[in-house]
């Protein structure tokens, strides 16, 4: 395909090379003008839900999701070292 639009491009190599920037920048503004718009509200980028919308007073809403029954700790501790990069060392671990 390609080939072939290169062949019927005119004017010789600078021509041709002209002709193949101005067919990309059409194609880039269909793109951007007529398809994205077009297909914006068929994906889901912008479906961005942060509550459960039950948020009410003495209901369910009130606990905390992030709490395990049955578990005690706090429910934002992490399994690894938010304080340095390196790794524990292990008994597996070899050098």
């Amino acid at each position: 395909m390609y080939a072939w639009i290169w062949r019927k491009l005119p004017f010789g190599v600078p021509g041709k090379l002209a002709g193949s920037v101005v067919l990309v920048a059409m194609v880039g503004a269909l793109l951007w003008y007529v398809v994205f718009p077009w297909a914006t509200p068929l994906l889901p980028f912008d479906d961005v839900q942060v509550g459960t919308g039950t948020e009410q007073q003495g209901g369910p809403a009130e606990q905390d999701p992030n709490v395990i029954p049955g578990e005690e700790g706090a429910p934002d501790d992490l399994p690894y070292s938010d304080q340095s990069n390196e790794p524990h060392p292990s008994a597996t671990a070899s050098r």
